[in-house]
């Protein structure tokens, strides 16, 4: 054996209840689970701790950062050990030279990711799909990566500047799309993501160039699906009216007619928070009657972060902040420690130069410290308007401290989505959400909103909050909720589960320690760019292909992360993936 971890309680990924064994590995796939009487090259003694399957994280945004970066982070500091990107029909191939701005606008505006880093990252050694997968390929991770065909370049590449306007589709177009999709599946790519939101829009206000795609055209893209004879799509729509509805109708109905499957992004808006049980009831239903639409689901708030390191703070707009807003972050907690500048800045007003466009519609009863260590499921007892009111204090002054706190390195959480119910601690719907047959644990967003928001963990809070701090759901099912049910979902049958002849893709946890390391950030994007980060804690080793990736949430040498191509390749190889469930 190359590697053989003794003594963990083994959780399969299977929802079986765990058993304390050995688990050994040769050549990158799992051998033996069971008493193993042989020694290995390396051994690992994980007595008293959990072994899981590698975390399959199928909503991340990683598209850029594979080409420029070989550790995609945050993701593989937390469990993750292969991830799905090209989510919410945005990307980079097919791409045109010309077009190579407008899908850097795309992607900037959808997923905040900084521009000028996309452009000094990237390297466009491709222009179609199968070109990009090939570019892919030549690089080494400490993840696995599956890729997605975006809608929005695929629709520029064949419709050009019509496809920008939202002008429909013609047969053609629809023709000469469907072909590429079908070629792309077939180079491997696991299916089609598409966005039918106005929430996504370019860096320049636009909206995305999918928004009006009518369901001829959908319909089109399912059947290149067809034609390669795998794939999923992955859908992202409204969510704040009902009157939202006939377009899922719409997708169900055009994989009805074409016999394939979706999966589209599920969560409670402040402004509509009932129609999220609808569209649950109406998923449910949609999956009973044969259609396979299952929901994608955050197992917590999606929150965003203000701190004086983050792209925005409450007080980002006001005359004060912005005359030391330039100054290294020890000068500008200095300053703001400063009774003459404190008073100032409190007295100032926070929109006059805010590009914050949530400041003036986000109570301070919607506000968080963040802490140390970090909680995601707030009291509202402990918002800021509260704190204010018990101390005596306004809600400004209070913000202001917490963002002074640990040398400047405080945090305030927004919670934007899944807190607006009245169950004591708010996250009613989250654990509902997480209680229905048919939802997946995704919605993480890996690689995207670099500079504001940090959800790439949820398989962690899974496991921290809804198990161990709260005794929601048992481990076996939380476990297998996040290994085996997501790898079925993007169609990989080659992981996702403790079994023999599977790919050996391992956590090996202290449960008893499990949780968050405290928010920080890095500027190790292009161009020195930066980005919040965190990393789990508890985890004493992460392993994929066999190799270990992290000790102790220390990076070791090993990259042997791999591009995962879609096809009818054997779940014993290592670093492919099976069409099975796709």
């Amino acid at each position: 054996m190359d590697l053989i971890v003794r003594g963990a309680t083994v959780y399969d990924g299977t929802g079986a209840p765990g058993i304390i064994a050995d688990v050994g590995i040769k050549g990158g796939v799992i051998a033996a689970v069971g008493t193993i009487t042989e020694t290995g090259v390396e051994e690992i003694d994980a007595e008293g701790h959990i072994i899981t399957p590698g975390f399959v994280d199928i909503h991340t945004h990683y598209d850029g950062q594979a080409i420029w970066d070989d550790t995609l982070a945050p993701s593989s500091l937390l469990g993750v050990t292969t991830v799905v990107m090209g989510n919410c029909g945005v990307g980079f191939a097919p791409c045109r030279e010309s077009d190579r701005e407008a899908l850097i606008g795309l992607m900037e505006g959808v997923e905040d990711i900084p521009g000028a880093v996309m452009a000094e990252g990237l390297t466009w050694e491709w222009e179609s799909f199968e070109e990009y997968l090939d570019a892919l390929e030549a690089r080494r991770w400490d993840v696995d990566v599956c890729a997605l065909l975006p809608h929005a370049p695929l629709r520029v590449f064949v419709m050009g500047q019509r496809a920008l306007d939202l002008e429909p589709a013609t047969a053609d177009d629809i023709g000469k799309m469907r072909a590429l999709v079908a070629r792309a599946v077939s180079a491997g790519a696991f299916g089609v993501s598409t966005s039918r939101t106005t929430a996504h829009r370019a860096v320049n206000g636009d909206y995305m160039p999918t928004l009006r795609a009518r369901q001829s055209e959908v319909t089109g893209l399912l059947r290149g699906m067809d034609d390669a004879g795998r794939g999923f799509l992955e859908v992202v729509s409204e969510m704040r009216d009902p009157s939202v509805l006939p377009e899922y109708r719409m997708i169900a109905d055009a994989l009805a007619e074409t016999g394939q499957r979706a999966v589209f992004t599920l969560s409670q808006p402040d402004t509509s928070v009932e129609l999220w049980r609808e569209l649950l009831d109406f998923a449910d239903q949609t999956i009973a009657d044969g259609v396979s639409m299952r929901p994608v689901i955050a197992p917590r708030p999606i929150g965003m972060l203000l701190g004086l390191e983050s792209n925005q703070n409450p007080f980002s707009g006001t005359r004060t902040y912005r005359s030391i807003a330039h100054l290294p972050l020890a000068e500008r907690v200095a300053a703001m420690r400063k009774a003459d500048v404190r008073a100032a800045m409190l007295a100032d007003d926070p929109t006059e130069f805010s590009t914050f466009s949530l400041l003036d519609r986000t109570s301070r009863s919607n506000m968080f410290r963040l802490g140390n260590p970090p909680v995601y499921a707030p009291n509202p007892d402990d918002s800021l308007a509260a704190i204010a009111q018990r101390e005596g204090r306004t809600p400004a002054e209070v913000a202001y401290d917490v963002l002074l706190e640990d040398d400047g390195m405080g945090f305030i959480m927004i919670p934007l989505l899944n807190y607006f119910d009245d169950e004591p601690q708010r996250l009613g719907v989250c654990e509902e959400l997480l209680n229905d047959r048919n939802t997946i644990v995704g919605l993480g967003d890996g690689g995207a909103h670099v500079g504001f928001i940090l959800d790439a963990g949820f398989q962690t809070f899974l496991l921290s909050y809804w198990v161990k701090q709260r005794g929601r759901f048992p481990l076996a099912e939380a476990v297998r909720r996040i290994t085996s049910d997501t790898a079925d979902a993007a169609g990989l049958a080659d992981r996702g589960r403790i079994q023999v002849g599977l790919k050996a893709d391992l956590n090996i946890i202290d449960f008893d320690n499990i949780g968050y390391s405290p928010v920080s950030v890095v500027r190790d994007l292009p161009l020195g760019g930066k980005r919040l980060m965190q990393h789990a804690t508890g985890f004493r080793a992460t392993i994929v292909s066999g190799q270990v990736t992290y000790r102790d949430g220390q990076a070791t040498a090993a990259k042997p992360g791999r591009l995962v191509r879609s096809g009818n390749t054997d779940p014993g190889t290592p670093g492919q993936a099976s069409s099975a469930g796709g």
